[in-house]
């Protein structure tokens, strides 16, 4: 009602300027004409300068009047055509079975009124309204579940945290698999004044289940008809969202809403934008009853507390049990119920201006919502076609969206100045461990990059694999860049069985990535392959934060720990499962080495078997691995040996040994001040020696590294030499850091690097 108000203020008061302000500017020129009771002419015809009344004096004020009266006249003509503008930017919308005319101004008000009401406050009809306190934290629900629907919510949320200026609440109703990871993104994203509670849904199933419902949401579209009975019973009050909403604008914009709520009003919804609920899109098209358009459910104003007083939940399930007699099921899942309700009960809802929930979908009257890109305030991707849902503006809502899609999340860690924040024992325990470095320390920046923390999106693409029953299941652990993606398709024709992949990406590259794979018909084909994005920070490449990350998150009781530029031999994979049971790695602590070779060429006939190797070696097609540069990484694999062996042999620990293993997933991780390029495979393999790990060499495995250009990081050892510089020191810390923590036995490790 603050609009309405405003919008008759304004019409009362330009209208009684036009009447008044020309009246009384008459009046007193027509006062100031007589003189000694005797009119006296403006015309300049009758003012002769010979007439004796006339004056130099009287000449100077007539002509001030006459300027005075031009700029009253001016200003008049400009209130008119003000005025005439306000009136027309009163559109009409027709709500179902009454109609209604809305400015632009009313609900929410524009965004320019309604910015100053949150400043300001408003309270009553015409007067003012209670502010959204500058520290007020907004509490918002969303119902998310499975792996798109948690890549997608990410966008909803950075298109939220970019136009806000108060702490945020998010409630996530999720599945076990959107739980894992949204619990990891927001923990590594560590975004100020942002807390986040997660709500079972699988635990909700029972309540909703008995609902046949058609939609593709499936299950976990009817479960914001719950909310009641899920969120805490002292919330009052939750913004509820879809995945699929970008914000245009401060989500507290729509909080202030809420104020504007009367009597039994409960709900905030923005009317339906097609003709759905008319049922006159195709013949025997017969939709749940609705009021008149009825009402889009993408965006809801909850209003908690005074919903379970009247007894939300008897409400809605008796009348779905009701409409479902005849319809039989929901074809909108949620909003069908929803709509039922309101049409029974129209005095609950208070509609929403149609731009809090711009809908695009097909046959949609959303066109009508905005005149221009101000008036937009939340987009909502409503059809199963998302963006390539046709619309006369769709290129510019698109670009919206992917602004959000590819925004810098990083650029989101904004403090709220004057807020204070939940202890974060996280973050508190970084600044500590950040401020105990020293920052004129020429090595500063290596040893920060240990306890950077990388925002993480665990299983960006979908991925379903259950290990084998026998407890012999290995995956091959890696980690990448932009620059190796094509290394993918061919890894996956190499090795069948499950891969757990890090890449290193920005916001961006992640989505070039999601169309690459999405475009492969290879990578498409596979769902036991796990993407896990760790987003770009810092300078360096954290390559053993990526490993530790890849090796986590997989589902089998051992890994092949490789790198992106190797192809496994083709039956790798099912060699490694029969030597796992062989070796009995599940009861000795062994690690299981997979000979390493190279070729220079970028065109290689992959040998089929071991004995077509030996021929290509001995050609010299292929090379041992590093054979010219680094000879020291794999000898201790005894390539001479290996030639001729028919069975597993034992090696010895040799310094700088860094041999590609096949491990048991409880082996230690990755030491991740070992950063870019060095020594960052020779600790991990150092420790597993210091752990008593018995390295064997497999007979009848190998892999060959393909050739690629040079990596940013190596560029940067070689022709850096502080690089260089602390990476020694680094090595030498890591070194001491062994000998304190496995005593005696980790003494041979410094006599071997001095020797060597």
């Amino acid at each position: 009602m603050l609009g309405i108000c405003r919008g008759r203020r304004k019409f009362l008061a330009a209208s009684l300027t036009v009447l008044f302000v020309p009246a009384i500017t008459w009046i007193y020129l027509f006062a100031g004409s007589f003189e000694d009771g005797k009119p006296v002419s403006l015309s300049p015809l009758e003012s002769q300068p010979h007439s004796p009344r006339y004056t130099a004096s009287s000449q100077r004020e007539r002509e001030s009047l006459e300027v005075r009266m031009r700029e009253v006249e001016e200003e008049n003509r400009v209130l008119r055509k003000q005025l005439s503008l306000a009136q027309s930017r009163s559109p009409s919308h027709h709500h179902g079975n009454h109609s209604k005319t809305y400015s632009m101004e009313e609900g929410t008000g524009d965004s320019e009124s309604l910015r100053a009401g949150i400043v300001a406050g408003n309270s009553s009809e015409c007067g003012q309204q209670p502010a959204v306190e500058k520290c007020e934290t907004i509490h918002v629900a969303i119902v998310c579940a499975g792996y798109n629907a948690s890549r997608d919510v990410v966008t909803l949320v950075k298109s939220v945290l970019f136009h806000r200026r108060n702490p945020l609440h998010f409630h996530l109703i999720a599945d076990a698999i959107a739980k894992q990871i949204l619990a990891t993104l927001f923990q590594t994203w560590m975004v100020p004044a942002v807390r986040i509670d997660f709500y079972d849904a699988d635990e909700l199933k029972s309540e909703v289940s008995w609902i046949p419902n058609k939609h593709y949401s499936g299950i976990y579209g009817l479960m914001k008809l719950v909310l009641t009975k899920t969120l805490p019973s002292n919330l009052e009050r939750v913004i509820v969202l879809d995945t699929d909403i970008t914000f245009a604008t401060d989500i507290a914009e729509l909080w202030a809403v809420f104020h504007k709520f009367k009597g039994q009003q409960v709900l905030g919804l923005v009317e339906n934008q097609s003709d759905w609920y008319l049922g006159n899109l195709w013949k025997n098209h017969r939709p749940w009853p609705a009021l008149g358009r009825g009402y889009n459910t993408g965006v809801i104003l909850l209003l908690l507390d005074k919903l379970r007083k009247m007894k939300w939940e008897q409400m809605w399930r008796l009348t779905a049990e009701r409409e479902l007699m005849s319809m039989l099921s929901t074809s909108l899942a949620d909003q069908d119920i929803f709509n039922a309700v309101i049409k029974q009960n129209p005095f609950l809802v208070y509609q929403l201006p149609c731009f809090w929930n711009v809908q695009l979908s097909d046959h949609t009257r959303s066109e009508q919502c905005y005149r221009d890109v101000s008036d937009l305030k939340v987009i909502h991707w409503n059809s199963p076609k998302k963006l390539r849902v046709k619309n006369k503006h769709v290129e510019f809502f698109r670009n919206l969206y992917l602004t959000f899609l590819e925004y810098d999340g990083n650029l989101l860690r904004r403090e709220l100045f004057g807020c204070p924040s939940e202890a974060d024992i996280n973050s508190e325990n970084l600044q500590k461990q950040l401020s105990e470095l020293d920052e004129d320390d020429l090595c500063y920046e290596f040893r920060r990059e240990r306890f950077t923390v990388h925002r993480t999106h665990l299983y960006f693409l979908h991925y379903e694999y259950e290990p084998a029953s026998d407890n012999t299941d290995v995956t091959l652990v890696a980690q990448l860049s932009m620059d190796r993606l094509q290394m993918l398709e061919a890894i996956c024709k190499h090795w069948e069985g499950p891969i757990s992949l890090a890449l290193y990406l920005s916001d961006a590259e992640a989505q070039q990535f999601l169309r690459y794979a999405q475009g492969s018909e290879v990578l498409m084909s596979r769902h036991n392959v796990g993407y896990h994005i760790v987003y770009k920070e810092g300078q360096f490449y954290p390559v053993n934060l990526l490993r530790n990350v890849a090796m986590k998150h997989i589902s089998t009781p051992y890994m092949f720990l490789s790198d992106i530029d190797f192809l496994p031999m083709y039956g790798l994979y099912e060699y490694l499962r029969k030597s796992v049971i062989q070796l009995d790695l599940a009861n000795t602590k062994k690690a299981l080495i997979v000979p390493a070779f190279e070729t220079l060429r970028y065109r290689l006939s992959f040998p089929k078997s071991k004995a077509e190797l030996l021929s290509m070696l001995d050609m010299g097609t292929l090379f041992t691995f590093r054979y010219h540069v680094w000879t020291k990484g794999h000898a201790p694999t005894n390539f001479a040996k290996w030639r001729t062996a028919t069975t597993p042999y034992r090696v010895e620990w040799e310094a700088d040994f860094e041999p590609y293993v096949v491990v048991r997933k409880d082996c230690p991780e990755y030491d991740r001040r070992f950063v870019g390029f060095g020594w960052n495979k020779v600790a991990h393999i150092m420790e597993l020696d210091a752990q008593e790990y018995e390295f064997t060499v497999l007979p009848n495995a190998y892999m060959i590294h393909m050739p690629h250009a040079p990596s940013f990081d190596i560029t940067k050892f070689r022709s850096n030499k502080q690089y260089r510089i602390c990476l020694k020191t680094l090595k030498e810390e890591f070194q001491q850091d062994m000998s304190r923590h496995y005593g005696f036995a980790a003494l041979k490790y410094l006599t071997a690097e001095n020797n060597s």
